[in-house]
């Protein structure tokens, strides 16, 4: 059986994974897994995506960074996948490790895919340094700021901090600052 999966890194991005999830229907996927959040976050999709994959499937993505944040989770991916009996197509590179040819490709293509990553990752902090140096860059956006008064509203209707931050999509040290801005001011002073 052919399982596909799709992902996407965010919300925005809704075109690129219904192109994806159309792509894969066309192929022959008899079962899609799909989901729209970061390479280098918890993928459930992907974990339910290879737990359904039985010995003699085939896992379907269209792109390798689809899959993969890198060679080593690459790898680990791979790994359960085999242990499974089950093999890898990635449709625009041709790949398919049903074949030892394949297997071969896949390495060396994640290799490069990884060596592109860092190399891009490397021109986005020279451009980002540029910009500072300029005065041009500001970051992002303080998310937590924006959500005191939700924060201390939460926090007086008995909430604990654990239970804001989760209700907010924080971290809880955003919403220890925010219940006590005097303590965070002193303690950066130190």
């Amino acid at each position: 059986m052919l399982i596909g999966y799709a992902r996407t890194s965010n919300l925005e991005q809704e075109a690129g994974l219904e192109a994806q999830m159309r792509d894969l229907k066309v192929l022959g996927c008899k079962k899609l897994f799909s989901e729209q959040v970061s390479s280098v976050a918890t993928r459930k999709a992907l974990d339910a995506a290879v737990e359904f994959c039985r010995e003699g499937d085939t896992l379907v993505v269209t792109k390798l960074d689809r899959l993969a944040r890198s060679v080593t989770h690459m790898g680990a991916i791979l790994a359960a996948l085999e242990a499974k009996g089950v093999a890898l197509r990635i449709v625009n590179l041709g790949v398919d490790t049903a074949t030892p040819t394949g297997k071969l490709m896949l390495n060396v293509l994640g290799g490069v895919a990884q060596f592109e990553r860092e190399m891009m990752l490397e021109r986005q902090r020279e451009g980002i340094a540029k910009a500072k140096s300029e005065g041009k860059y500001r970051g992002r956006k303080p998310t937590a700021r924006a959500k005191a008064e939700d924060i201390k509203a939460l926090s007086a209707s008995g909430l604990s901090m654990s239970a804001i931050a989760a209700q907010l999509g924080i971290g809880k040290g955003s919403v220890h600052r925010a219940l006590n801005p005097k303590a965070t001011l002193v303690a950066s002073y130190r």
